[in-house]
């Protein structure tokens, strides 16, 4: 397991995520819950891809965004994008730019 994939999991076991707008919008539309989204991401083996942001929002030149595909607790695929944010040096959350079932 990747060292990217321990600090996504243990921000989420810690409760230290977000989501955006977009991605609470995508979890209302496919009936997923907040306890979907982070058993699936707890659940995850690897980082499907890592992508590099496209956003004109982003606070750094380069800013990666992780995607992982994985099933919640009760079999259902999740498909999640999302990015660790520091402040202040630190590591503080992940924030969730997309959360919706996997196709």
């Amino acid at each position: 397991m990747s060292g990217v994939l321990v600090r996504i999991k243990r921000a989420v076991l810690a409760g230290r995520y977000r989501f955006s707008d977009k991605a609470r919008i995508e979890m209302k539309t496919d009936a997923l819950t907040e306890l979907d989204v982070a058993e699936s991401i707890l659940n995850a083996g690897a980082i499907f891809k890592r992508v590099r942001s496209t956003s004109f929002l982003r606070k750094r030149a380069r800013e990666y965004l992780y995607v992982i595909q994985s099933m919640n607790l009760a079999g259902l695929p999740i498909y999640t994008k999302g990015k660790l944010v520091s402040e202040a040096g630190f590591e503080t959350y992940y924030f969730l730019v997309s959360s919706k079932r996997a196709e």
